[in-house]
């Protein structure tokens, strides 16, 4: 008896974690979903301004800055919360390859989300870590707080060489040059026959390209990121609780089995007890 309680307040217990599980996994799901308009729209934006300064250069290619020597800075946007699988380490293991290529110069690293900031505790070339959007609604803040952060990096170390290596759903780990932009622009040619009519010069108006291309590329790198999350989230949730399912059904199966041996002990008992009683009268008589 006190087994099959106990095996019955464990099958309570997994249960209860199931439930909870499982409310996990339709939250994320339902971030996916708002995720997927979000995305849509911040991919038709950024391609919208790459196709402007790509006519503008094609037109004017000298307006672009010379490139001068400038400090590499990675963001690396790994996960707020976890049940996210291999994540942050599959990020992490990119890191190390592009540290290995930098010989003779140590890159400045912004960690972005605590589950990552746990897996780089004590490095130093970690320079700064920020906290990451839990949901979509607060993308918006944190991107304020990158901006903020890489702001302060740069009067601190001067012009930064920024890139950004987030994971994004259907390519995998990425690794995109931030700043300077426009640089594989440089040497295309002009899809137009004309140049655009500008009511700026042309330099003035890269220098506006330039600050909504960054961004509008780190809204779209945050929401990837983010997008691809929440998808790891799901599918890791989906095999926990799948194996907690199991789990549950084989403690009931037990529990099943120690009731049913229970109740045989208990007509076992019954049957005793009126075998007895039939053969005490016998006895007196």
């Amino acid at each position: 008896m006190t087994h099959r309680r106990t095996l019955e307040h464990r099958r309570h217990s997994l249960s209860e974690i199931r439930d909870i599980m499982n409310s996990m996994k339709t939250l994320a799901y339902m971030e996916t979903r708002k995720l997927s308009r979000f995305l849509d729209a911040q991919h038709a934006v950024v391609r919208n301004i790459e196709l402007a300064a790509e006519d503008l250069l094609g037109f004017h290619p000298g307006i672009l800055p010379e490139a001068e020597h400038a400090v590499p800075a990675y963001l690396l946007i790994g996960t707020e919360r976890g049940f996210c699988g291999d994540f942050n380490h599959a990020l992490i293991e990119h890191l190390e390859g592009v540290m290995q290529d930098h010989s003779g110069t140590t890159p400045l690293v912004i960690a972005i989300g605590r589950k990552l900031h746990s897996l780089l505790e004590g490095d130093s070339f970690v320079v700064s870590r920020l906290d990451g959007a839990g949901i979509v609604e607060e993308v918006p803040m944190r991107l304020n707080r990158i901006v903020d952060e890489l702001t302060t990096l740069q009067d601190r170390y001067g012009m930064l060489a920024i890139s950004c290596i987030y994971k994004d759903v259907t390519e995998g780990i990425i690794q995109q040059q931030l700043s300077p932009p426009f640089r594989h622009l440089a040497h295309r040619r002009p899809a137009a026959t004309n140049p655009p009519l500008l009511n700026l010069a042309p330099s003035i108006l890269l220098a506006d390209l330039t600050d909504h291309y960054l961004f509008t590329a780190l809204h779209k790198m945050l929401y990837a990121s983010l997008m691809s999350e929440n998808r790891h989230r799901v599918t890791h949730l989906e095999h926990a609780v799948t194996h907690l399912e199991r789990r549950v059904e084989e403690i009931a199966r037990q529990c099943n089995a120690l009731r049913q041996e229970e109740i045989i002990e208990e007509i076992e008992v019954i049957l005793l007890n009126a075998i007895a009683g039939q053969e005490g009268p016998r006895g007196l008589a």
